[in-house]
């Protein structure tokens, strides 16, 4: 069993604890709000969290925010599933929540990270991500299948 993993800012929370975890929460948010994951099955999310290294945001108990990794806690890392429910956004708390993922013992002395993002960018260079360079971008290859949330 995974120990949980929480840091404390105000009256903020960030926990690793999968029971605090609001499964549909993060379904609403990701099937109704974010451009990647449109339309995705409650069940899909489920099973996502129940097979993911998840980051709970919280304020006052309230969940308004998540992360998760999906990571081998050696070698690799994929970030994955990255908001902030609007009323909590242009506070810091992206970068915190980037940061507390960051410092996670088990996340340590990893060879490669990785995540895709249409618009969040500026948010990840400030912790020494990069874009991929046209020559690394030719090593990388993707099984993408985009339509696989309607055929749900």
């Amino acid at each position: 069993m995974n120990k949980v993993y929480e840091v404390i800012n105000n009256n903020y929370l960030i926990s690793t604890d999968t029971k605090k975890i609001s499964v549909q929460i993060v379904y609403e948010y990701l099937s109704t709000e974010s451009y990647w994951a449109k339309d995705i099955s409650f069940s899909t999310v489920q099973k996502s969290i129940s097979n993911s290294m998840c980051f709970g945001l919280f304020y006052k108990n309230s969940q308004i925010g998540f992360a998760r990794v999906v990571t081998d806690k050696a070698t690799f890392a994929y970030l994955a599933d990255v908001f902030i429910i609007a009323e909590h956004r242009n506070k810091g708390l992206g970068k915190w929540l980037i940061k507390t993922i960051h410092t996670h013992p088990d996340l340590q002395d990893l060879r490669r990270w990785m995540l895709v993002t249409k618009d969040a960018h500026n948010l990840y260079t400030q912790f020494g991500w990069s874009s991929i360079t046209e020559e690394q971008y030719r090593r990388i290859m993707q099984k993408h299948n985009t339509d696989v949330y309607k055929k749900q």
